[in-house]
């Protein structure tokens, strides 16, 4: 039996997400043809690899010892036919937060001569990305699924807590007095994948623990992308509700006139981490690097801000929260 690897790679998606719709918006394949392949693995294995039922997806032993098989033919077929690296260095952005957008400025200044590619990828995204050599630095957050499904092959350090922070609608003048405001004052919407979309993600599962410290329910929008399209949403929609947004997008809703309050419950930060694959020596990567650790260390981890007044708060089981206590960042 001669092994097809575009299956292997379909198998090791759904195996690490244990989601059809995730791992099918992953490979950007319809959940479907997705699963048709998936089964036609098995029939050439003559074993079950997977346990499927209306809610969940589990491996079988059967699943799992394929699966550690599996990423070494990956990661050997991706090294024996991996290009010469080209000169400069790559990285990713998550839509346009500004965390990465600074990073690479400053790496302009810093290194005018060396090429800098940029391309636009979720966390997930980015991380699969880098494993397969076709980013050399990621700006993502670090879930503990990732830690998990990927033990080795990347390091990574915590580079910024960027402030979540609520949105009043335009046009409102209740709001013009609203400093902070509490989270359940109003409908609370949120630019985010639900769990059920096929495309959840990095920040679609902080949302959902956020949600469950809260004890309250969001309105999910889905991720439109660019912040045009978010704020265009946000004006042609209802005026009495607020939306959850990062630091990032808040300062451009402050510019055309919506008001942002800082939360009264708790304060969230999402944590933002840099990612390399720990076998790069490409001196282009270790500049980048140190640049963007250098802009860290001004107040990106700081979790004391003004005006914000409500205690810090990640998901309890977040890696950036131990990070973050252990003073390696």
């Amino acid at each position: 039996m001669e092994l097809d690897l575009r299956l292997v790679r379909y198998f090791v998606a759904v195996a690490e997400e244990l989601h059809f719709g995730r791992a099918a918006a992953q490979l950007y394949v319809s959940q479907p043809a997705l699963s048709k392949q998936i089964r036609r693995l098995e029939e050439q294995l003559g074993e079950a690899l997977l346990v499927r039922d209306s809610r969940h997806v589990t491996l079988t032993a059967r699943g799992q010892q394929f699966l550690a098989d599996s990423r070494r033919l990956l990661a050997l077929s991706e090294s024996m036919t991996r290009r010469a690296p080209q000169r400069g260095v790559s990285i990713a952005h998550v839509f346009e937060l500004s965390t990465s957008r600074m990073v690479a400025d400053a790496f302009a200044r810093t290194e005018p001569d060396i090429p800098l590619r940029e391309h636009s990828m979720d966390s997930i995204t980015q991380l699969n990305a880098l494993q397969q050599g076709r980013l050399d630095v990621a700006i993502l957050r670090v879930t503990p699924r990732m830690l998990l499904a990927h033990p080795s092959g990347w390091r990574h350090r915590l580079l910024r807590l960027e402030p979540l922070v609520l949105v009043g609608a335009p046009g409102d003048p209740d709001e013009a007095a609203a400093p902070h405001a509490s989270f359940d004052a109003r409908p609370l919407h949120v630019f985010a994948d639900p769990p059920d979309s096929g495309t959840y993600s990095a920040h679609g599962q902080y949302v959902t623990a956020l949600e469950a410290r809260l004890g309250l329910a969001m309105r999910w929008l889905g991720t439109p992308g660019a912040f045009s399209f978010c704020v265009a949403h946000v004006q042609r929609g209802p005026r009495d509700v607020r939306y959850l947004e990062f630091l990032s997008y808040a300062e451009k809703y402050a510019e055309v006139g919506m008001q942002t309050s800082w939360p009264l419950e708790v304060q969230p930060y999402y944590p933002w981490s840099l990612a390399w694959r720990a076998d790069d020596v490409n001196p282009s990567t270790t500049t980048l690097i140190e640049v963007a650790l250098a802009l860290a260390e001004h107040s990106w981890l700081a979790t004391d801000l003004e005006p914000a007044r409500a205690p810090a708060w990640m998901p309890d089981d977040d890696p950036a929260w131990r990070e973050h206590a252990s003073g390696r960042a």
